[in-house]
């Protein structure tokens, strides 16, 4: 009986002492302090990045409406030029010339708004090359515009869309 009671005295220490040996493990839940900061700059970087491709974006939606309404308004104002040599002068020629040359003017505002966006962010800055010269261009049909040229304007804004889209495209 001895025995017995010894063993179960042995088998008691034994158990208390392996129980003790084993410890909780405690881990962090994930999202901890040092995780958050990690995680919340790519998550920024991407919100501005995904900004920057907005206004791009919307450049170029805006550009392609206007260059594809542009077509059939430039055809217009040429037959209304032509018929005012002949003696015919046409006052809404003039008004439809002028908000033409408005509207050009308000796309280099809007390039060069977004020109300096992209130079003044630092997360946009690796594709500012990209973009850097496509307010120039809107300048430059502007100035195409405000001598009559509409149609060749509309063709230096072509170039102006094949630029943004090379930056959406360094964007991905």
């Amino acid at each position: 009986m001895k025995q017995v009671i010894v063993i179960i005295c042995a088998l008691l220490v034994l158990t208390a002492t392996a129980s003790a040996q084993t410890r909780k493990r405690t881990t962090k839940p994930k999202g901890t302090s040092t995780t958050k900061t990690a995680d919340a700059e790519p998550a920024a970087t991407a919100a501005i990045k995904t900004d920057g491709k907005t206004r791009v974006a919307n450049q170029i939606k805006n550009l392609t409406t206007f260059l594809y309404l542009l077509g059939g308004v430039a055809k217009g104002i040429e037959t209304l030029d032509a018929a005012a040599k002949t003696g015919q002068p046409s006052p809404t020629n003039e008004k439809n010339k002028a908000q033409l040359r408005q509207s050009f003017s308000d796309f280099r505002v809007g390039l060069d708004a977004l020109e300096v966006h992209f130079r003044s962010t630092p997360e946009l800055q690796p594709y500012y090359a990209k973009l850097v010269g496509t307010a120039s261009g809107a300048a430059d049909a502007e100035g195409q515009a405000a001598a009559g040229q509409f149609s060749n304007a509309g063709r230096t804004l072509i170039g102006v869309v094949g630029s943004l889209a090379d930056v959406l495209v360094a964007m991905r």
